[in-house]
């Protein structure tokens, strides 16, 4: 039994691929979906970023804080602002695009010349 095509079959094949700088669909919709998240729930997010950086404080069944017996503050999530930028910087990853490294180069002879100006308006 033989692997080849018939003629019209290999006729209407494609095979040039995805064209370079085409993103993957998958990718796209997961980033989308993403973006959507977090713009519908940002007032949420809001609130649980401050809950991880302030910590959340213990409370008695009247609803009142709870003090160690030295008077600090008893937590249930203590405080980990660290955290909670961590948390934002994750986030903020798939939400907005990375900027490449860009490294400018020339002929050691002909270096580049770089011209800056500035205009004040009165």
């Amino acid at each position: 039994m033989s692997n080849k095509l018939s003629k019209s079959v290999e006729d209407n094949l494609n095979r040039a691929g995805r064209p370079k700088g085409v993103g993957n669909k998958s990718t796209g919709m997961a980033r989308e979906a993403i973006a959507r998240f977090v713009d519908g729930n940002a007032n949420k997010m809001e609130e649980w970023l401050q809950s991880v950086a302030y910590g959340i404080q213990a409370s008695d069944k009247e609803g009142k804080p709870k003090f160690s017996t030295e008077g600090n503050p008893v937590y249930v999530v203590p405080p980990n602002p660290e955290k909670a930028f961590g948390m934002l910087q994750s986030v903020m990853e798939y939400h907005l695009p990375k900027l490449a490294r860009t490294e400018h180069s020339g002929d050691a002879e002909q270096p580049m010349l770089v011209i800056h100006e500035h205009k004040f308006l009165d």
